[in-house]
This record gives C-alpha cells, structure tokens and sequence, in this order.
C-alpha cells in the first residue's frame, strides 16, 4: 500500500472509500481525546514532516487505477487534517482529478472559526466534523484540546460556516459513559445544532480500543439519548442486536418520524416486517419521504401543500 493511502474500507454511510493520511508518521491532533483509537500523545498545532501534495495526489491517482470504484476519497489524518499546511492546494489538486468520485474530509472541528480554513472546506463536498459537547467542562474532559481552543469559538465557528457553504455539514457525536451521556449535555448538544443546522448528526459510542480506561454505552442508550436532540436528522450506530422488533402501525410510524426523522439503519433496527410494510404503504401514500443525505437514507414527514 501507498505512503499516504489507506483502503479502500467500505461504510454503509459514506460507501466504498478511500483514505488520506497528512500525518503518515506519527499522531499530530491538537486534541488528545479520551477514546481515540489512537495512543495518547501531546497535543500539538502543526504536523511534522508533511507530505507534499504533488506525492500525496500521485499516490491518489494511482490507487484510483488499482481501486476504480471507490465511492468517497476521504482526507483524514494520523490524526487532525486541518493542521496541513497545504490543505487548500491538496483540495483543489483532488477535485480536478476525483471525477464523479466525492471529496470527503474528517476533521474535529477545532479550526472551524478560521475563515481561510472555511474557504477550503467549502471546496469539499462532504465535511464531517466532531461535536462530543457543547459546554466547557464536558468538552475539555472528553476531547482534552490544546488550551487556546474554545468549544464556544467551535460552536460560532460552525454556524457561521454553514451559512457561508452549500456543502454537506455532518456532525458526529461519540458518547463515552459518564461523561456526555446526560441528559443535560445533550440538551446542550441540541441548542448548538439548532444554531447550526447540520444536514446531518451521526451518533455513536466507543467501538475499537481507547487511547483511556473510558467505555462506551450501548446502543439502546444512544436511542434514548437521541431524543434530547431535537427534530434533526440523526443517524445512530447500532452495535448490537436488537431484543426484539416492534409492530408499529401507521399512526405511531408517522408520530414517530414527527418527532424524529428515522434512518434506514434505524428501521433495520426497530421495525418489525409488519411495521416495514405500514412504512411502504405510506411512503407509497405519500405520507412519508425518503431523502439520502450523505449516503444515508432518512424517512421524514411529506411536505404538505
């Protein structure tokens, strides 16, 4: 495999991808979170050592001829891929060369206020960003940022950024047991996505080996944590089986959806095949839509005339 290239590693959220890594020879993140997969190291602003583009886009292109159908090139990082310093050249050197491919980049959003940095993502088709909490304790005990970043300055960062940029915005949550998975920072959690209006907010909790002793919470949690975030489109991981699918009828699919939008992985996981036959019937009906954001499918309320 290629200095800089990983994959191709399929996702049933973003399809078959292949990755970036700006930061091939050791973690560079201005932030040390408790569950990264990566071991712990010191929080720092830069990356050592950079690739140059001109290498990166090489080996890019050749993998694109060894991997044809990959469906997302996504830029990551050993990592945080915004410290590369030639973000911007590397964005615009991939979207000549990525076809009818997606350009997808995976960052923690710990620069999102630079307006510079904003100019670039707008570049890329998808941008999926970390957003663990909203308050200031919460996000200095999970995520353990460099002291001159500022959840607030995140928050401001964000919701300017989607006013400014028509691209796909997905925000990932991970929640780790006893420290954001409270009703309270969910709340919390639901005021910022209110104030930046993600297309999408993928929920999930710890599932490789933490850098730290944390764990994560299951999957029936997550369902009951996903209600303190409002009326927006919300993917959660399902890790485990589930007991038992339910039979819910038509009315209760439409009451349910009002409160939340459901996603395909969602109704994999709760409907029953009766209820699966109801949500036909209205989709038919026209009761119900599907809408794809980002490679995921949600079932929301039909506009009314």
């Amino acid at each position: 495999m290629y200095n800089y290239i990983f994959g191709p590693v399929a996702s049933r959220r973003f399809g078959l991808s292949l990755g970036i890594d700006l930061s091939p020879d050791q973690k560079a993140c201005n932030f040390d979170c408790l569950y990264c997969e990566l071991k712990s190291a010191k929080t720092v602003d830069y990356i050592e050592n950079p690739p140059k583009v001109e290498d990166v886009v090489a080996e890019v292109q050749k993998a694109l001829v060894e991997y044809p159908d990959v469906d997302v090139i996504t830029i990551t990082a050993n990592g945080e891929p915004t410290l590369y310093p030639d973000l911007d050249a590397l964005v615009d050197a991939l979207n000549r060369l990525k076809g009818e491919k997606k350009l997808l980049i995976l960052s923690n959003a710990s620069r999102i206020a630079d307006t510079e940095l904003q100019k670039t993502l707008c570049k890329i088709d998808i941008v999926k960003l970390s957003l663990d909490c909203a308050t200031p304790a919460c996000f200095k005990k999970i995520d353990r940022p460099l002291k001159s970043i500022d959840i607030e300055q995140i928050i401001g960062g964000l919701e300017t950024f989607r006013k400014v940029c028509d691209k796909t915005l997905v925000l990932e949550i991970l929640v780790v047991a006893g420290i954001n998975d409270k009703q309270e920072e969910m709340e919390a959690l639901r005021e910022a996505l209110d104030r930046i209006e993600p297309d999408r907010v993928d929920l999930g909790t710890i599932d490789r080996p933490p850098a730290y002793p944390v764990q994560g919470v299951s999957t029936e949690r997550l369902a009951e944590l996903s209600r303190y975030l409002g009326n927006h489109n919300i993917s959660i991981m399902h890790k485990e089986k589930p007991q038992h699918r339910v039979d819910f009828t038509p009315e209760e699919i439409v009451a349910t959806i009002a409160r939340r939008p459901q996603s395909s992985s969602d109704v994999a996981y709760l409907f029953s095949d009766k209820a699966r036959a109801n949500l036909d019937a209205l989709i038919k009906e026209g009761k119900i839509k599907m809408e794809n954001i980002a490679g995921v499918t949600f079932y929301t309320l039909a506009q009314k005339d």
